[in-house]
Formats: structure tokens, sequence, C-alpha cells
């Protein structure tokens, strides 16, 4: 069963500072994402992977074509539909992690974990519960759970948001460089996390930098450059040789 379908997915960029030049993205991508499916997105620096991931997202609009999501309900284009089915399925189905922690000020964080599950109606102490496993699986120190993530390394800040992301189970997980910022030790512990917590009932779409983590965790591997889609191959077919970035 194919979860999403994108299909002609483009993005143009308007550089007003640039004498509005246009800056192509992505330019006619199309590939499916089954269920379950751990689909991996690479590429050199500038080819167009956290586009494309910030275009499923609808963080940025699509300049064209279309991103079907086959919910239980029924499909949604994401490029599309309302903004504010957009945010529903950000509360519900859809979850998205960067890089980079959007910290929130004097919180906790092992609250900053537990804080998707709450407002899923999950009892705080159930959700502080699963945030402190998923905090201790990620070798975040327990001296930290109670501290405030704005003033941890950016490994332990990564850490905690990619915490955060995994702890509701959402339908599709778009994840984009979860790991860029860990060491080798937290970084097998996170794609540990990945290939044991989630299980089949989530389907990812996660960007990836380190060809470890793509061997590790991916099914299949979606290869980028300039933009275009070269080729959706599984991964023990991907070629090692492209470069990632």
């Amino acid at each position: 069963m194919t979860v999403l379908s994108v299909d002609g997915l483009s993005k143009t960029f308007d550089m007003h500072v640039l004498g509005d030049t246009q800056v192509v993205g992505l330019d006619d991508v199309s590939f499916d994402v089954r269920e379950g499916e751990f689909l991996a997105v690479v590429g050199e620096s500038g080819s167009g992977k956290s586009s494309l991931l910030k275009c499923l997202y609808r963080t940025y609009d699509p300049s064209s074509g279309e991103v079907v999501y086959h919910s239980p309900d029924g499909d949604i284009d994401l490029a599309s539909c309302p903004d504010r089915t957009v945010i529903d399925l950000r509360g519900d189905s859809i979850g998205y992690t960067s890089q980079f922690l959007d910290e929130i000020p004097r919180v906790p964080a092992v609250d900053v974990v537990a804080r998707p599950l709450i407002e899923q109606g999950v009892d705080r102490e159930d959700a502080r519960s699963v945030a402190r496993d998923l905090l201790s699986a990620l070798s975040v120190p327990e001296s930290l759970w109670q501290a405030y993530p704005a003033t941890f390394s950016g490994g332990e800040r990564q850490r905690v948001n990619l915490a955060q992301a995994l702890a509701p189970k959402p339908d599709l997980l778009l994840l984009d460089e979860p790991t860029s910022a860990l060491d080798p030790d937290t970084r097998r512990a996170a794609i540990d996390l990945l290939s044991t917590y989630l299980g089949s009932e989530t389907t990812v779409v996660g960007v990836f930098h380190n060809t470890d983590v793509v061997d590790a965790v991916a099914d299949r591997v979606v290869v980028l450059d300039d933009g275009r889609l070269q080729r959706v191959v599984p991964t023990e077919a991907y070629d090692e040789e492209v470069v990632l970035g």
C-alpha cells in the first residue's frame, strides 16, 4: 500500500536580493512511499533534500506538482489542501524534525519530549515516562532530563529533538538530518532507536548525510542531484559513491 505519492513536485525560490532571480530547488520530482517503509533521501549539499522535506510538510508551498497523502480517511493533496487541514495532520498524523531544536524557554528536556504526547491526550506522567525512556535510549544523561535544552550542546539538543519527534509514533515521520551533530556512539544509539521504536506502523522519509545510517535503517534510497530525481533504488543497490552533503 502506498502512503505518499509525490508527482511532478517542483519548487522555485524568488531571490529578491538578487534582482528577483529564480533559483530552482526542486524540478519535477516524482516517487511513491510505501506503508511502513523507511525511505532515505540523499545527495550532495544543495541537491534539494531539505527543500523536498519542507515541501512534503508544507513548510514550503510547492510551485507545482502533487504530494498526495493516502490517509485512512481519504486522499489529501498536501501541496494544495487548506492550511487548516495541514495543521490538523501535523497534530495527529504527520511528524517532522529538523537537525535544529525549536527550543521552548524554561521547559525541561523531559517535558519537551513529552509535549506532543500530552497534546494528543496522553496522561502527563505516562507521557513523561515515555520521554524518559527515549532520552535514556539516546544516551542523554539523566542529570539533564530536568535541565533546559537551551543550555545543551548541539548533539544533546539534536537527541532531544529526535526523541520529541519519535515519541508520538506518527503515521508519517519526516526527518531532516536528525543525526548530523552526533558522535559515532550516540549515532549508533539513534540508529538502534530508529530501527526498533517506531515499528512497522510508522512510515519514514529521512534526509541523511551519513552512509552508515542509510545502510542501517533505510529500505530504499531516493537520490537527488541539483533538484532533480536521479533514481530510487533498494538500499542494497545504493551506490555508496554518491557524495552526501
